[in-house]
């Protein structure tokens, strides 16, 4: 008669106990290499010791730190309003979103064009052209530590391009 044996190990633990230790051992090894990796910086960013000077700082006369209310003054009333955020549309083409801290200041600033032919250049953010993919999008973030937010400007691909332009304060 033949038997046949799905698992040769079966009833014994010490294979098991084994398995655990080196799963824990690979682990552990794993941890150690991690602390060791260094931080990459992506593409299309600035580090802070190559810092350039802050271009864009404003939209629509909106600044980071400005209270509510100096926001809804200079935009008037929004289309969705909210305690932590408005929302604003100028248009079929474009849209504004402000978000606010606990204390009513602006921490975001994100506006988006749905037509290239009525939104902000990447020139006019950054003060030079940025090398489109093959696809049509583009894409650039800089960090300004010393002025305390990011910039970045997001250009889709396609016939029809959505460009998003943020500002928000860093932490």
């Amino acid at each position: 008669m033949t038997h046949l044996i799905l698992n040769p190990l079966a009833g014994s633990r010490f294979p098991i106990f084994l398995l655990a230790m080196v799963c824990l051992l690979l682990i552990c090894v794993g941890a150690g290499d991690v602390k060791a990796q260094t931080r990459r910086v992506p593409a299309g960013t600035a580090t802070p010791s190559e810092e350039p000077a802050p271009g864009f700082n404003e939209y629509r006369g909106v600044q980071l730190g400005m209270v509510s209310d100096e926001v809804r003054k200079k935009l008037g009333d929004p289309k969705d309003k909210g305690e932590e955020q408005d929302f604003w549309v100028f248009s079929e083409e474009e849209t504004t979103l402000i978000v606010y801290d606990k204390t009513h200041k602006v921490i975001t600033i994100s506006a988006d064009f749905m037509n290239t032919n009525k939104a902000i250049t990447a020139k006019q953010v950054f003060g030079a052209d940025i090398e489109a993919k093959a696809d049509g999008s583009i894409y650039k973030m800089v960090r300004y530590p010393k002025a305390g937010y990011w910039l970045s400007y997001n250009r889709t691909g396609g016939a029809t391009p959505l460009t998003t332009i943020t500002l928000q304060k860093m932490p």
